[in-house]
Protein backbone atom coordinates (compact mmCIF):
# COMPACT_ATOMS: atom_id res chain seq x y z
CA UNK A 1 0.00 0.00 0.00
CA UNK A 2 1.32 3.53 -1.25
CA UNK A 3 1.66 6.14 1.45
CA UNK A 4 -0.93 8.34 -0.05
CA UNK A 5 -3.53 5.55 0.78
CA UNK A 6 -2.49 4.73 3.98
CA UNK A 7 -2.73 8.55 4.96
CA UNK A 8 -5.66 8.42 3.13
CA UNK A 9 -6.86 5.35 4.81
CA UNK A 10 -5.85 7.73 8.22
CA UNK A 11 -8.20 10.45 7.08
CA UNK A 12 -5.35 12.49 6.20
CA UNK A 13 -3.95 13.86 3.24
CA UNK A 14 -0.58 14.84 2.14
CA UNK A 15 0.12 18.48 1.72
CA UNK A 16 3.14 20.35 0.06
CA UNK A 17 5.93 23.14 2.40
CA UNK A 18 7.94 24.95 1.15
CA UNK A 19 11.64 24.52 2.50
CA UNK A 20 13.47 27.02 0.10
CA UNK A 21 17.64 26.61 0.74
CA UNK A 22 18.87 27.95 3.54
CA UNK A 23 16.70 26.13 5.51
CA UNK A 24 16.59 28.36 8.36
CA UNK A 25 15.21 30.93 5.71
CA UNK A 26 12.35 28.83 4.39
CA UNK A 27 9.13 30.37 4.65
CA UNK A 28 7.38 27.22 5.58
CA UNK A 29 4.26 27.94 3.75
CA UNK A 30 1.78 24.80 3.83
CA UNK A 31 0.62 24.18 0.03
CA UNK A 32 -2.66 22.07 -0.64
CA UNK A 33 -1.62 20.95 -4.63
CA UNK A 34 0.56 20.86 -6.68
CA UNK A 35 -1.41 23.86 -8.60
CA UNK A 36 -0.78 26.25 -5.50
CA UNK A 37 2.75 25.14 -4.64
CA UNK A 38 3.13 26.30 -8.92
CA UNK A 39 1.62 29.64 -8.09
CA UNK A 40 3.60 30.07 -4.95
CA UNK A 41 6.92 29.39 -6.84
CA UNK A 42 6.16 31.81 -10.12
CA UNK A 43 5.68 34.50 -7.03
CA UNK A 44 8.04 33.87 -4.68
CA UNK A 45 10.55 32.45 -6.75
CA UNK A 46 10.61 29.29 -4.07
CA UNK A 47 11.72 25.93 -6.03
CA UNK A 48 12.41 23.37 -3.23
CA UNK A 49 9.06 21.67 -1.81
CA UNK A 50 8.62 18.18 -0.11
CA UNK A 51 5.31 16.78 1.49
CA UNK A 52 4.26 16.43 4.46
CA UNK A 53 1.55 15.38 7.06
CA UNK A 54 0.94 18.38 8.46
CA UNK A 55 -3.31 19.55 8.93
CA UNK A 56 -4.43 22.80 6.96
CA UNK A 57 -6.15 24.16 9.68
CA UNK A 58 -9.03 25.97 8.25
CA UNK A 59 -9.16 29.44 9.16
CA UNK A 60 -11.88 31.22 11.46
CA UNK A 61 -14.66 33.64 10.25
CA UNK A 62 -12.28 36.50 11.73
CA UNK A 63 -8.97 35.04 10.32
CA UNK A 64 -10.71 35.00 6.62
CA UNK A 65 -11.98 38.57 7.46
CA UNK A 66 -8.33 39.64 8.40
CA UNK A 67 -6.85 37.66 5.43
CA UNK A 68 -9.35 39.40 2.84
CA UNK A 69 -8.59 43.22 4.03
CA UNK A 70 -4.51 41.97 4.30
CA UNK A 71 -5.28 40.39 0.79
CA UNK A 72 -7.19 43.96 0.00
CA UNK A 73 -4.67 46.26 1.54
CA UNK A 74 -1.89 44.22 -0.79
CA UNK A 75 -4.18 44.62 -3.80
CA UNK A 76 -4.83 48.63 -2.81
CA UNK A 77 -0.93 49.30 -2.09
CA UNK A 78 -0.26 47.37 -5.66
CA UNK A 79 -2.88 49.58 -7.17
CA UNK A 80 -1.00 53.10 -5.53
CA UNK A 81 2.29 51.44 -6.84
CA UNK A 82 1.60 51.09 -10.32
CA UNK A 83 -0.41 54.63 -10.32
CA UNK A 84 3.03 56.07 -8.59
CA UNK A 85 5.00 53.92 -11.18
CA UNK A 86 2.45 55.10 -14.10
CA UNK A 87 2.60 58.90 -12.55
CA UNK A 88 6.44 59.14 -12.55
CA UNK A 89 6.51 57.57 -16.40
CA UNK A 90 4.03 60.17 -17.07
CA UNK A 91 6.68 62.56 -15.63
CA UNK A 92 9.48 61.59 -16.99
CA UNK A 93 7.71 61.58 -20.19
CA UNK A 94 6.35 65.07 -19.98
CA UNK A 95 9.89 66.10 -19.15
CA UNK A 96 11.38 64.78 -21.79
CA UNK A 97 8.53 66.56 -23.92
CA UNK A 98 9.91 69.94 -22.52
CA UNK A 99 13.17 69.50 -23.02
CA UNK A 100 12.86 68.53 -26.56
CA UNK A 101 10.33 71.33 -27.06
CA UNK A 102 12.66 74.09 -25.52
CA UNK A 103 15.86 72.66 -27.67
CA UNK A 104 13.26 72.75 -30.67
CA UNK A 105 12.61 75.95 -29.44
CA UNK A 106 16.01 76.97 -28.88
CA UNK A 107 17.03 75.67 -32.51
CA UNK A 108 14.59 77.70 -34.02
CA UNK A 109 15.03 80.62 -32.59
CA UNK A 110 19.00 80.03 -33.08
CA UNK A 111 17.84 79.63 -37.24
CA UNK A 112 16.01 82.20 -37.16
CA UNK A 113 18.39 84.91 -35.46
CA UNK A 114 21.19 83.42 -38.00
CA UNK A 115 18.89 84.07 -40.58
CA UNK A 116 18.33 87.49 -39.49
CA UNK A 117 22.01 88.27 -39.22
CA UNK A 118 22.24 87.00 -42.95
CA UNK A 119 19.97 88.93 -44.42
CA UNK A 120 21.05 92.26 -42.61
CA UNK A 121 24.49 91.39 -43.78
CA UNK A 122 23.80 91.10 -46.97
CA UNK A 123 21.94 94.32 -47.05
CA UNK A 124 24.76 96.00 -45.51
CA UNK A 125 27.07 94.90 -48.18
CA UNK A 126 24.40 95.75 -50.60
CA UNK A 127 24.36 99.15 -48.89
CA UNK A 128 28.08 99.48 -49.20
CA UNK A 129 28.38 98.72 -52.60
CA UNK A 130 25.31 101.17 -53.61
CA UNK A 131 27.30 103.77 -51.80
CA UNK A 132 30.69 102.74 -53.66
CA UNK A 133 28.69 102.48 -56.58
CA UNK A 134 27.86 106.30 -55.90
CA UNK A 135 30.91 107.34 -55.21
CA UNK A 136 32.78 106.06 -58.28
CA UNK A 137 29.74 107.81 -60.54
CA UNK A 138 30.54 111.27 -58.31
CA UNK A 139 34.13 110.51 -59.06
CA UNK A 140 33.45 110.16 -62.62
CA UNK A 141 31.73 113.02 -63.29
CA UNK A 142 34.10 115.20 -61.45
CA UNK A 143 36.51 113.60 -63.75
CA UNK A 144 34.57 114.37 -66.64
CA UNK A 145 33.50 118.04 -65.96
CA UNK A 146 37.20 118.86 -65.23
CA UNK A 147 38.19 117.68 -68.67
CA UNK A 148 35.45 119.55 -70.32
CA UNK A 149 36.30 123.04 -68.14
CA UNK A 150 39.83 122.32 -69.19
CA UNK A 151 39.06 121.77 -73.11
CA UNK A 152 36.38 124.71 -72.69
CA UNK A 153 39.81 126.81 -71.35
CA UNK A 154 41.94 125.66 -74.41
CA UNK A 155 38.60 126.58 -77.09
CA UNK A 156 37.88 129.83 -75.21
CA UNK A 157 41.38 130.63 -75.37
CA UNK A 158 42.07 129.84 -79.14
CA UNK A 159 39.09 131.51 -80.10
CA UNK A 160 40.16 134.84 -77.84
CA UNK A 161 42.96 134.41 -80.19
CA UNK A 162 41.02 133.73 -83.06
CA UNK A 163 39.07 136.61 -83.06
CA UNK A 164 41.98 139.40 -81.23
CA UNK A 165 43.50 138.59 -84.59
CA UNK A 166 40.98 139.35 -86.64
CA UNK A 167 40.73 142.85 -87.60
CA UNK A 168 37.51 144.02 -85.69
CA UNK A 169 34.53 145.50 -89.12
CA UNK A 170 31.93 147.38 -88.15
CA UNK A 171 29.25 147.25 -90.32
CA UNK A 172 27.52 150.33 -91.73
CA UNK A 173 23.60 150.57 -92.46
CA UNK A 174 22.21 152.99 -95.40
CA UNK A 175 18.47 152.31 -94.70
CA UNK A 176 15.92 151.34 -91.67
CA UNK A 177 12.77 149.30 -91.83
CA UNK A 178 10.41 150.60 -89.51
CA UNK A 179 6.85 148.34 -89.02
CA UNK A 180 4.32 151.33 -87.45
CA UNK A 181 1.85 150.16 -85.40
CA UNK A 182 -1.53 152.86 -86.16
CA UNK A 183 -4.08 153.33 -84.05
CA UNK A 184 -6.81 151.28 -85.73
CA UNK A 185 -4.57 148.16 -85.73
CA UNK A 186 -3.17 148.40 -88.87
CA UNK A 187 0.28 147.62 -89.00
CA UNK A 188 2.57 150.17 -92.04
CA UNK A 189 5.86 148.48 -93.23
CA UNK A 190 8.03 151.06 -95.17
CA UNK A 191 11.85 151.09 -95.61
CA UNK A 192 13.10 154.69 -94.88
CA UNK A 193 17.32 155.77 -95.24
CA UNK A 194 19.38 155.94 -92.36
CA UNK A 195 20.08 159.55 -92.57
CA UNK A 196 15.85 160.58 -92.70
CA UNK A 197 14.79 162.17 -89.85
CA UNK A 198 11.91 161.14 -87.42
CA UNK A 199 9.65 164.51 -88.72
CA UNK A 200 10.00 162.35 -92.35
CA UNK A 201 8.38 159.50 -90.68
CA UNK A 202 5.34 161.23 -89.14
CA UNK A 203 4.27 163.09 -92.47
CA UNK A 204 4.65 159.11 -93.86
CA UNK A 205 2.03 158.71 -91.52
CA UNK A 206 -0.14 161.36 -92.01
CA UNK A 207 0.23 161.05 -95.79
CA UNK A 208 -1.25 157.21 -95.29
CA UNK A 209 -3.76 157.96 -92.82
CA UNK A 210 -7.22 158.69 -94.08
CA UNK A 211 -9.65 161.38 -92.63
CA UNK A 212 -9.03 164.27 -90.44
CA UNK A 213 -5.43 164.46 -88.50
CA UNK A 214 -5.00 163.69 -85.17
CA UNK A 215 -2.28 164.65 -83.13
CA UNK A 216 0.02 162.06 -82.17
CA UNK A 217 3.66 160.97 -81.03
CA UNK A 218 5.48 157.59 -81.50
CA UNK A 219 7.04 155.15 -79.02
CA UNK A 220 9.03 151.77 -79.18
CA UNK A 221 7.86 148.91 -76.51
CA UNK A 222 11.18 147.74 -75.85
CA UNK A 223 12.55 149.57 -74.07
CA UNK A 224 9.92 151.69 -74.21
CA UNK A 225 10.55 155.14 -75.32
CA UNK A 226 8.41 158.05 -76.29
CA UNK A 227 10.24 159.96 -79.15
CA UNK A 228 9.79 164.15 -78.24
CA UNK A 229 9.01 166.97 -80.84
CA UNK A 230 12.75 168.15 -80.26
CA UNK A 231 14.19 164.70 -81.38
CA UNK A 232 11.38 164.70 -84.47
CA UNK A 233 14.71 166.40 -86.21
CA UNK A 234 17.08 163.80 -85.77
CA UNK A 235 18.00 161.04 -88.00
CA UNK A 236 16.71 157.77 -87.80
CA UNK A 237 20.34 156.80 -87.08
CA UNK A 238 20.99 158.89 -84.10
CA UNK A 239 17.80 157.34 -82.38
CA UNK A 240 19.15 154.05 -82.91
CA UNK A 241 16.48 152.41 -84.68
CA UNK A 242 19.31 150.83 -87.12
CA UNK A 243 18.68 148.16 -88.69
CA UNK A 244 14.77 147.99 -88.16
CA UNK A 245 12.76 149.18 -85.58
CA UNK A 246 9.05 148.85 -84.60
CA UNK A 247 7.22 151.71 -83.69
CA UNK A 248 3.78 152.51 -82.31
CA UNK A 249 1.93 154.91 -82.63
CA UNK A 250 0.42 156.63 -79.80
CA UNK A 251 -1.86 159.39 -77.92
CA UNK A 252 0.96 162.54 -77.20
Amino acid sequence: MSKQCRLLKCGLWPVLRCYTLPFWFSCGKLLRSELEAQAHAARTKHTNFSESTEEIRSLTVEEKAAQLARLQDQMKQRRQDRDQDEKKVAIEREKVRRKTGKELTEMKQQMELAKAKKIAEEKKREKLEERLARQRVREQIARDRAERALQGKGTAVLQTQSQSSKPSVTKEYTSCRLQIRLFGGKTLVHTFMASDSLDKVFQHITAIESGPSVPFALMTSFPRRVFTDEEAGRSLEELGLLPSAVLIQTKP
